[in-house]
C-alpha cells in the first residue's frame, strides 16, 4: 500500500490508459443523427457529483478516491461519511491496519469496501493471473451477512471491471465453482467453512491476498469459527505483507488477543453503541407476562403505523411456533433461522425486501447483516441474552436516515436481561405497562363456511331441462294415483 500521493498518480495513469478502449467503444456504436450529435458523449467526472461542505461532516470528496468509485458512491446515494467511515478511511487509505469497534448499521461495510476498491483500482495486477487467486478476502460469520457484503460491493463496483465472488455454505458447490472459473477474483467474500472447502480443494488460492477483512469478530468467536478463521488467515501472506481490517462490536480480552495476532501496528477506532441505538430508533419496553406476549404482539401488528416488522426471539423453536401462529391469524410471516435451508432463507429474505412479506420472524442469525430499507418496527419477543445482540436487532430499523421503533417484551423470565443492555447503552430504558386494549385476547379465527357455487345465468339447455323436470313433477301425482288404484 502506498501513500495518497502515489495513489493519485496511479489513478491518473489508469484513466489515461483506459481512454483508447473507451474511444473504441464510442466508435463502434451507431452514429447519432445530426440533431442529436454529441448528446450522451460527455464522460462522467467528479464535478457532476456535488455535495456541499458541512461543518463537522466528512465528505467522500475529501479523500482522493478513484472517479469510477466516486460514481458508484453517487449511485448508492451516499454523500457524507458515517462516523466509522470518517474515522477509519484516513488511516486505511494510507495502508494502516485497523481494529474497529462498531455495530451493524454504522456503515462499516462501506468503510472497508471503499478502502479495498481504492487499493485495487490504484494498483492493478500486471502480468499473469490465475483463476481463483483472490486479491482481497472478507470473512463474515453468517451467510446473510456475506451475501449482503457482496451485494454492496457489486453496487460500488458498477463502473469498474473488478469482480466479486461470494462463497457461502448451503449453496451448490459446483455452481459456485463454475462462477469462480469464469472471471478473476478481485474481491472474495464468504463464510469460514465454505471458504476452507474451496481452499482445501485448491479451487481458491489466498497466498496473494492484499487486504484481509475480518468482520463481526466477536460473532465469529461466539459461533466457534475462530479455529477455521485462524486456518484461513494462515493461508494468506504474513501480516506485515497484507493490510488487515478487523471489526467487532465488543473488545473482549479474547478479541484483543486475536487482533494482536492478526494485525500489524493497528490503529484503533471506536464508535460507541449509544450513537447507533438512540439516534433514529424510538425504544419501548413493555412489562408483560409470558402468557400475554402473543396477544400483545398480535395487537401491535394490526396497528396502523406498522408497515414492515422484524420479530426476534432467542430460540429456533420459539420462532417457528410464532410464525405458525401468526400465519393462522392471517399474517403472511416469513422465518429466518439456522435450521431453514439456505435457498429458502434467500427466497424468504427477497420476499421481505420486496414488500411481499410484511412480517419476518428471526433468530439472531438474521440480526446481523440484513439490510432492508423501510423496516418500521423491530420487536424483541424475547430479550437477547447478549446485550450486543439488542443493538444489532434494533439496528434493522431506523436506517438510511429514516426513523424506526423498537418494542421489547420483558416478562418474569427475562426481565433481568434489561440491566446489561442498559449498561451497554449507557442509558435507562423506559419500561411501561401496555394499554389494556393491547392485552385483549386475540379472538379465534372463525371457520369459513363452505362456499356455495355462484348462481350462474341458466343456459337454454338448463332451461329446457328444468322445464322437463317441472313437467315430470306435475304429472307425477297422477301416475302415482293410477298405480295405487291398480
Amino acid at each position: 500500500m502506498t501513500e495518497n500521493n502515489s495513489a493519485t498518480s496511479t489513478t491518473s495513469e489508469t484513466h489515461s490508459n483506459s481512454a483508447p478502449a473507451d474511444s473504441k467503444a464510442v466508435s463502434e456504436v451507431k452514429k447519432p443523427s445530426p440533431n442529436r450529435r454529441g448528446r450522451g458523449r460527455r464522460r462522467w467526472d467528479v464535478s457532476q457529483f456535488k455535495v456541499e461542505p458541512q461543518e463537522g461532516r466528512v465528505r467522500f470528496h475529501d479523500f482522493e478516491l478513484p472517479p469510477q468509485l466516486m460514481r458508484g458512491i453517487q449511485d448508492t446515494g451516499f454523500e457524507y461519511c458515517t462516523p466509522i467511515q470518517g474515522a477509519s478511511l484516513p488511516h486505511t487509505l494510507n495502508g494502516h491496519d485497523i481494529v474497529g469497534k462498531a455495530q451493524t448499521g454504522t456503515g462499516k461495510t462501506a468503510a472497508f469496501l471503499i478502502n479495498i476498491i481504492t487499493d485495487l483500482l490504484n494498483h492493478p495486477v500486471e502480468g499473469e493471473r490465475f483463476m481463483g487467486e483472490a486479491r482481497t478476502l472478507i470473512l463474515a460469520p453468517t451467510r446473510e451477512l456475506a451475501i449482503q457484503i457482496a451485494d454492496d460491493a457489486v453496487a460500488l463496483l458498477k463502473h469498474t471491471d473488478l469482480s466479486v465472488h461470494c462463497l457461502v455454505g448451503g449453496m451448490d458447490y459446483g455452481k459456485q465453482l463454475q462462477k469462480m472459473q469464469k472471471s478473476h477474483c478481485d474481491l472474495l467474500v464468504g463464510t469460514p467453512g465454505r471458504l476452507l472447502d474451496f481452499a482445501n480443494n485448491r479451487d481458491v488460492y489466498l497466498d496473494q491476498v492484499e487486504v484481509l477483512v475480518i468482520d463481526e469478530a466477536d460473532r465469529m468467536l461466539d459461533m466457534g469459527f475462530i479455529p477455521q478463521v485462524r486456518r484461513l488467515v494462515n493461508l494468506t501472506p504474513k501480516r506485515e505483507d497484507r493490510q488487515t481490517l478487523l471489526f467487532s462490536a465488543t473488545f473482549t480480552p479474547e478479541i484483543l488477543r486475536l487482533s494482536g495476532t492478526w494485525t500489524d501496528k493497528p490503529v484503533t477506532v471506536e464508535i460507541g453503541a449509544e450513537r447507533v441505538a438512540t439516534d433514529t430508533v424510538e425504544q419501548k419496553v413493555y412489562i408483560t407476562t409470558a402468557d400475554e406476549k402473543f396477544a400483545l404482539l398480535h395487537n401491535i401488528l394490526v396497528g396502523d403505523d406498522v408497515d414492515s416488522v422484524m420479530i426476534f426471539a432467542n430460540r429456533r423453536d420459539i420462532c417457528r411456533t410464532l410464525q405458525e401462529k401468526l400465519n393462522k391469524k392471517g399474517f403472511k410471516a416469513g422465518l429466518l433461522s439456522g435450521d431453514v435451508p439456505q435457498n429458502r432463507r434467500m427466497k424468504t429474505l427477497e420476499s421481505f425486501k420486496s414488500g411481499a412479506t410484511k412480517v419476518m420472524v428471526a433468530t439472531d442469525v438474521a440480526g446481523r447483516g440484513i439490510h432492508v430499507d423501510g423496516v418500521s418496527h423491530v420487536i424483541n419477543y424475547t430479550l437477547p441474552e447478549e446485550p450486543e445482540d439488542y443493538v444489532h436487532r434494533i439496528g434493522r430499523t431506523g436506517r438510511a436516515g429514516s426513523t424506526g421503533t423498537s418494542i421489547s417484551f420483558a416478562c418474569e423470565d427475562d426481565a433481568f436481561l434489561l440491566e446489561p443492555i442498559e449498561k451497554l447503552l449507557d442509558m435507562k430504558l423506559a419500561c411501561t405497562m401496555p394499554e389494556e386494549k393491547l392485552l385483549q385476547e386475540v379472538p379465534a379465527k372463525p371457520k369459513r363456511a363452505p362456499r356455495r357455487p355462484k348462481a350462474d345465468k341458466p343456459s337454454e339447455q338448463s332451461k329446457q331441462q328444468s322445464s322437463v323436470e317441472q313437467s315430470e313433477q306435475e304429472v307425477a301425482p297422477v301416475d302415482q294415483s293410477v298405480v295405487r288404484e291398480d
